[in-house]
């Protein structure tokens, strides 16, 4: 990404001024498997997080997630029960892209779907 789109452009990663904004005013705190860096005001009343990519709130971790709502103070690790093997990592919002889930009958797949049956009666409010 070249310096103008990084100075404008808001919807992919910090923009200059945040970044500048981040290290001159807020405290570093962590980062999660993703790449997010999370700040913290030297006051400490306000949190934030700058993406590793695209601005989309649901690559926010959800150990994280609770420290950005001020839910608990210090790093999610020591407030958090220790990872169980069934546990998935956390995979974002497919919702728009080509992951995203489709059924059968949908528009993107054709728009083909099962007949009517004849098992369906409609409601009448004369029937009753």
């Amino acid at each position: 990404m070249g310096i103008l789109a990084k100075i404008f452009t808001w919807w992919d990663g910090a923009t200059i001024g945040t970044l500048l904004f981040s290290r001159r005013h807020g405290a570093f705190v962590g980062e999660d498997l993703a790449g997010n860096r999370y700040f913290q005001s030297k006051d400490g009343k306000k949190r934030w997080v700058i993406y590793n990519g695209s601005n989309d709130a649901a690559r926010v971790a959800p150990e994280w997630h609770g420290w950005l709502h001020n839910t608990f103070d210090g790093e999610p690790e020591s407030y958090l029960p220790p990872v169980r093997k069934f546990s998935a990592e956390n995979t974002g919002n497919p919702t728009g892209s080509d992951k995203a889930y489709r059924p059968k009958g949908s528009i993107d797949k054709g728009a083909a779907r099962a007949k009517s049956t004849g098992d369906y009666t409609p409601w009448s409010p004369d029937a009753a």
